[in-house]
């Protein structure tokens, strides 16, 4: 661990819930109960503490790239406070070498009354940029932000996303020994997401370690080489990120509503084969493992696909649909096979008990993740694989004559 230039090792931090004492009336009993307690020990917690990160250890080594991901309270944020020197650890150690380039909170440190062009300077100056090199990187942080017809205006009148678009052309154009992302991936228009997320990619290429934290998981998945899933300021998994995520969305991604053991049919599992991870136009595999009762409710189970980043439904099918008749009694595993005609992403393959004469839902499966990787390129909602030809001297539009030039793209 010594040789790398980010470790975290067995770091825990408590924080204290409730108000703070800022007046002499509420310090002083404070205070009294406090000397009558006594201090608690670094490693307990006093009234009112709590741990939001336990004993959590990783380290991120050149050229990797690190995706925490978990919900809303894990801990994500603490941790870069931690890397960033905000905080420090309560028990653990934390060491980053180098200099670092953070990408969080992107416009929170300009100046109102600064134009864009003043706010460059005392922005580059803040992340320890020479005058010099903020000279010389000047035009191509104008170009990458887009507002070069507003550069000269206070930024006090820019739109959030104008703000936004010019904080991350900023940060990303210093060249750190470590980078830390923090939920930065979504910035301004669809556009300037992907060339945000183009640059953070080329960032990533090089070799220095690299810190992302977001809940856009396709975009972990794309940019991480290893993952960590966050739960209470613990670690619940560690390792491959379509693993990571795949763990997440059955923790907490699958719908609120669950099958009972009671009902007459419970899916009690979903895995993904031959690999949680195809390319574009590949074909993925899911196997539902369940078990039926002896019962007199006709039932059939609903797959939905949902793209992780727009929450957007893009297939639905159901057995019975599909005329697959389900046993009425004793275990059974069901073979979905899908063709993955989608762009690039991670998209979760949901399941729902159904009752059909009813027509009303009788509880939720499980979830499992599906990744999507970039097969041939395309633009669009859907990947119809399509192929090209040119023919060459044609006598005219309606005869063909002469050789074929063919390509699938």
């Amino acid at each position: 661990m010594s040789q790398s230039h980010l470790v975290f090792d067995h770091v825990w931090k408590k924080f204290r819930r409730g108000e703070r004492h800022d007046s002499l009336r509420d310090l002083i009993p404070a205070a009294v109960t406090w000397l009558m307690r006594g201090a608690p020990a670094a490693d307990e917690l006093a009234e009112q503490q709590f741990w939001a990160l336990k004993d959590v250890t990783f380290e991120v080594r050149p050229g990797q790239a690190l995706g925490i991901i978990g919900p809303n309270g894990a801990g994500k944020s603490t941790i870069l406070k931690v890397l960033t020197k905000i905080l420090k650890p309560t028990r653990g150690r934390c060491e980053v070498r180098g200099r670092v380039g953070a990408l969080i909170e992107l416009a929170a440190g300009f100046h109102g009354d600064l134009s864009g062009r003043e706010n460059i300077f005392l922005q580059g100056a803040i992340m320890g940029m020479r005058h010099a090199e903020i000279a010389r990187r000047f035009d191509e942080i104008v170009e990458f932000s887009g507002i070069a017809e507003f550069i000269d205006t206070p930024v006090k009148r820019y739109s959030s996303g104008m703000n936004a678009r010019l904080g991350f052309a900023i940060a990303a154009h210093l060249d750190p020994d470590v980078l830390l992302i923090d939920e930065v991936l979504a910035v301004g228009d669809f556009a300037f997401q992907q060339k945000a997320f183009d640059r953070i990619r080329e960032i990533v290429s090089r070799d220095i370690p690299v810190v992302v934290i977001s809940h856009q998981l396709d975009r972990i998945a794309s940019l991480c080489s290893q993952a960590i899933l966050l739960d209470h300021g613990a670690i619940v998994h560690q390792g491959e990120p379509a693993d990571c995520i795949a763990a997440y969305v059955s923790h907490h991604g699958a719908p609120s509503e669950r099958t009972s053991g009671e009902g007459p049919l419970v899916i009690e599992r979903i895995t993904v084969g031959p690999a949680s991870a195809v390319a574009s136009g590949q074909r993925a595999t899911l196997v539902l493992s369940g078990v039926a009762k002896e019962h007199d409710t006709p039932c059939s189970i609903v797959i939905r696909v949902r793209a992780s980043q727009t929450g957007q439904v893009v297939f639905a099918t159901t057995t019975a649909r599909c005329g697959v008749e389900l046993p009425a009694s004793g275990r059974f595993e069901l073979e979905v096979d899908l063709q993955m005609n989608v762009p690039e992403g991670i998209y979760f393959a949901e399941t729902v008990v159904r009752d059909r004469k009813r027509e009303v839902a009788l509880g939720s499966g499980p979830t499992a993740s599906i990744q999507v990787r970039g097969g041939p390129s395309f633009a669009g909602l859907v990947q119809m694989n399509s192929a090209m030809r040119v023919v060459r001297d044609a006598a005219s539009p309606r005869v063909r004559v002469g050789k074929r030039d063919e390509a699938v793209c």
